[in-house]
């Protein structure tokens, strides 16, 4: 986009949704000020440096650093800004609620902000955290100033595309203009505007994450009957998915489903029906099932092996999904914790995700490439479907492993071609 600035925009949060959002609206033409607490992410990105890796994001800022300003002050932030938008992450509380304290520090940061037209909140909140936003603007003497739930609905990897081409913009606000506001920020993207009132829009997240999830999980107990009954899961999910009333979206088996959305929106989503009084069973049993597949890995190299004591075993991929160096709720954190406390040597490899150096990760060994991680294993698992896998020659690492098993958690590779390398080949619902 080019041309003068439309509008002044204050994004709150310089995470994955903040970063997306203010480099976005910046293309779009408006001006933009992110503000974060943390001075050494403000550091890094005003030196031209992205904390996050996300494909298309840094090349988006760079292109628009006229219209993108970082900052650590809240009156720089405000500056000449019709609209504040909070982009700050909810992570679990201790009651398995979203944790709120961020969000409510952002809102009330904006107590003297008088200039505002509109607040819009793009971080999952529980339904129903609008309207005590709105009593809150109103006691801070801003009830001229619209609210709108925003949510972003964007997949790490993919989140500028799909930003800029999404499936749906949702716009919950309570009066009409606000809703044409937030609408507005959003000409030149290449999507549907759906308005609605602020509690619909803040359950639509929960209740799309939720959904999502539930098909994986159901794939997955589809894919360990195929196992039980002999029927291969990649050619029932293949039909089930031409049904155009079900799609072949997120009917992937696999070790299961980790990062920042899925895990923390799912036990939201349970909590909130548990305040009301309403117990969500299918969602709680796909949680469940989520939790059980990675253990179901772990005691399939078992049954394997024998024993897991003493044993070598290459983690071949860490970050919960391709295209990213996110490690929260990665299922990887688990299989290592629990390869660990079998008495395992645990060895990784992943080109983009960088544990923490705390437990499970301190007790692992990081090596440059996957054939180096499987020097000398026992066995490996694939454990995210990063397109080098692909590449790794597969006869060679047979060779050098001690003992040449492999899980291929994904389902990534050709079970046939893998047995003729040599390879006990272990996958998730293939006969």
């Amino acid at each position: 986009m080019v041309g003068m600035p439309r509008r002044r925009v204050a994004v709150f949060g310089a995470g994955y949704i903040g970063l997306v959002t203010g480099a976005c609206l910046a293309e779009l033409g408006h001006q933009v000020a992110i503000r974060d607490i943390a001075p050494e992410k403000i550091r890094l990105l005003r030196s031209g440096e992205v904390p996050i890796y996300e494909p298309g994001l840094g090349d988006m800022i760079v292109r628009n650093k006229e219209r993108l300003t970082f900052t650590l002050d809240l009156d720089e932030a405000l500056d000449g800004a019709e609209v504040a938008y909070v982009c700050v992450d909810t992570p679990p509380s201790a009651s398995g609620d979203a944790d709120l304290s961020r969000v409510w520090a952002v809102v009330k940061s904006l107590e003297g902000a008088a200039h505002l037209r509109a607040v819009a909140v793009k971080s999952t909140v529980p339904v129903g955290t609008g309207s005590r936003v709105r009593s809150a603007l109103d006691a801070a003497g801003l009830a001229h100033v619209g609210y709108a739930s925003n949510p972003e609905f964007t997949a790490e990897g993919t989140a500028v595309n799909d930003f800029m081409h999404p499936d749906r913009i949702v716009v919950g606000a309570s009066d009409e203009a606000t809703a044409a506001l937030i609408s507005d920020l959003h000409e030149g993207v290449d999507g549907p505007i759906v308005v609605m009132d602020v509690r619909s829009a803040e359950m639509v997240k929960l209740a799309s994450n939720a959904l999502l999830a539930t098909k994986i999980s159901f794939i997955n107990e589809i894919a360990t009957l195929c196992e039980k009954t002999g029927a291969d899961v990649e050619e029932v999910a293949h039909a089930v998915g031409l049904d155009h009333r079900l799609g072949s979206h997120f009917l992937r088996p696999g070790i299961g489903w980790g990062g920042s959305c899925f895990p923390k929106d799912s036990e939201a989503l349970r909590q909130l029906a548990n305040n009301t009084g309403y117990h969500l069973q299918l969602l709680s049993a796909v949680i469940e099932v989520n939790n059980l597949q990675k253990r179901r890995a772990v005691q399939k190299l078992k049954d394997e092996l024998g024993t897991l004591a003493g044993a070598r075993v290459a983690l071949l991929g860490l970050t919960f999904k391709p295209g990213t160096d996110d490690m929260r709720e990665a299922p990887s954190t688990v299989l290592a914790a629990r390869l660990l406390a079998e008495g395992a040597e645990v060895r990784c490899w992943d080109p983009m995700g960088r544990p923490a150096d705390v437990e499970p990760w301190s007790s692992t060994t990081r090596y440059d490439t996957p054939e180096l991680a499987m020097d000398g294993a026992d066995a490996a698992i694939v454990v995210t479907e990063w397109p080098q896998l692909k590449e790794v020659d597969w006869a060679r690492a047979a060779s050098v492993m001690r003992r040449p098993v492999l899980f291929d958690g994904r389902n990534l590779l050709e079970p046939a071609g893998m047995r003729a390398l040599g390879f006990t080949y272990l996958s998730v619902g293939r006969p």
